[in-house]
């Protein structure tokens, strides 16, 4: 336990990124995550609002609560008390330790926003946080608190997603789309503050650290201003491409339905 916890540093070796060990087990959190969005999210998609939503909050509650318990470890577990500067929820998938419970919790437009916020980015969040995250599998064991934990509450994000999009409870009405954008950039922006307070890397908007953000760095040559910009474009860019795909669906089945 002590070893899977990481008090004293991890004796073993990591596997590396994209080692069989890393899409093993990152394919399997995949699986589970997709079984359980479809099943929850066909079982309930004729139900009520508040069937519907109780899932959303065990997600909502699980996500925080495991992301609050890694937390507290690694700060109990590093050497530096001001180790807790480098373990803000300041990430592009710690967005989700909010909006999740804001779609769980919250009434109106707020609410409304939140279960589209979720529904566009959580997918993606699960992806980068997994298949996507060199910079935790390149540097620990696979089976590791640092990786489980993370594997798990990125997976939960996806779920999230999945889940509202099955059910049917995303609205994806444009006029929230503003709502979306200020979420996200709100985020951004907090998170290049802290970077440059606290010299790290939220959001990857210093460097790409092992991720696919380094394809866009190494296309810009690790340009300052370049490089956040081209980060904060592409998650625009992301975002108008799920509308449109979002839309494209909707149309097809609204004509079929005609039909």
């Amino acid at each position: 336990m002590k070893e899977f916890f990481g008090f004293g540093g991890y004796q073993r070796e990591a596997e590396g990124f994209m080692s069989w060990q890393h899409l093993t087990f990152v394919t399997s959190l995949m699986v589970v995550m997709v079984a359980l969005a479809v099943f929850f999210g066909r079982r309930n998609k004729n139900r009520s609002d508040k069937a519907k939503n109780l899932v959303l909050i065990w997600a909502a509650v699980l996500i925080d609560s495991l992301e609050l318990f890694k937390i507290v470890l690694l700060c109990f577990r590093a050497k530096d008390p001001m180790d807790w500067l480098y373990n803000l929820p300041l990430f592009l998938c710690s967005i989700q330790l909010i909006a999740i419970p804001l779609a769980a919790f919250s009434k109106g437009k707020v609410r409304e926003a939140a279960l589209d916020f979720v529904c566009i980015f959580g997918i993606l969040g699960a992806l980068l946080g997994t298949y996507g995250a060199g910079q935790n599998y390149g540097a620990y064991p696979v089976l590791s608190f640092d990786n489980v934990i993370s594997g798990i509450t990125h997976s939960i994000s996806g779920f999230a997603s999945l889940y509202i999009l099955i059910s049917g409870m995303a609205s994806m009405k444009k006029e929230d789309i503003p709502i979306c954008l200020s979420i996200l950039c709100g985020f951004c922006i907090a998170a290049y503050v802290a970077n440059i307070l606290v010299d790290y890397n939220y959001m990857f908007l210093m460097r790409g650290d092992g991720t696919p953000y380094d394809i866009l760095y190494n296309l810009v040559g690790g340009h300052e201003v370049f490089y956040p910009l081209g980060v904060v474009v592409l998650f625009f860019a992301y975002i108008a491409m799920f509308y449109w795909i979002f839309f494209l669906a909707r149309k097809k089945k609204q004509a079929k339905v005609a039909v």
